[in-house]
């Protein structure tokens, strides 16, 4: 890891280790927690995969299936979090994003069409997700099945928090945003 002395160095370092994420899938930041507000007004947290980062619109792509709950929970409410912990660089992110939700786009045309056949199996599955069953389903064999249930979810950053855990002193930072295109952000370090 990169060791981020000041502001700007641990920003990019932040973005870093995002896109890091995206490419290596055995990199800790390739499957963050997502927390959305369940119907209820309770928290609900899953493991997604990181599908995309694009630094300069501060965009993560995920993908999910169009009938599960999250999809509902961020039409409701599109505010989420995104949690990342990397053991090994003892570095946490915590994101604050703003979501758009991509079935039937350009956007989840690309995203389906850059998707291999394993991934699109998930969204032939049936029934719905979350849908209480007497035993497992048969796992789908038409990964083409899967496009109508397909959704991509952008997530816009607003507010990015670094805590670097180390021996010699830990650092803590908050990055934040007005909007989209609205510059750099506000920066400050905290007290981790």
């Amino acid at each position: 890891m990169t060791e981020a002395r000041d502001l700007e160095a641990t920003l990019a370092e932040a973005f870093r280790l995002i896109s890091r994420g995206v490419a290596d899938r055995r990199h800790p930041f390739h499957t963050p927690t997502l927390a959305t507000l369940a119907a209820d007004g309770a928290p609900s947290a899953r493991t997604v995969v990181l599908r995309g980062f694009d630094a300069a619109t501060r965009q993560l792509r995920i993908h999910t299936d169009r009938r599960a709950a999250k999809v509902a929970e961020l039409a409701a409410q599109p505010r989420a979090s995104l949690h990342m912990y990397d053991h090994g660089g003892a570095v946490q992110l915590r994101l604050s994003c703003v979501a758009t939700l991509h079935a039937d786009d350009a956007v989840a045309d690309a995203a389906w069409c850059a998707s291999r056949d394993f991934s699109r199996m998930c969204y032939a599955v049936q029934p719905a997700p979350g849908t209480p069953c007497a035993t497992p389903p048969p796992a789908p064999v038409d990964a083409e099945a899967g496009r109508p249930n397909f959704c991509a979810v952008l997530l816009r950053i607003d507010r990015l928090e670094w805590l670097h855990l180390a021996a010699s002193g830990h650092r803590r930072a908050r990055f934040a945003w007005q909007g989209p295109g609205q510059g750099g952000p506000e920066a400050d370090w905290l007290v981790p």
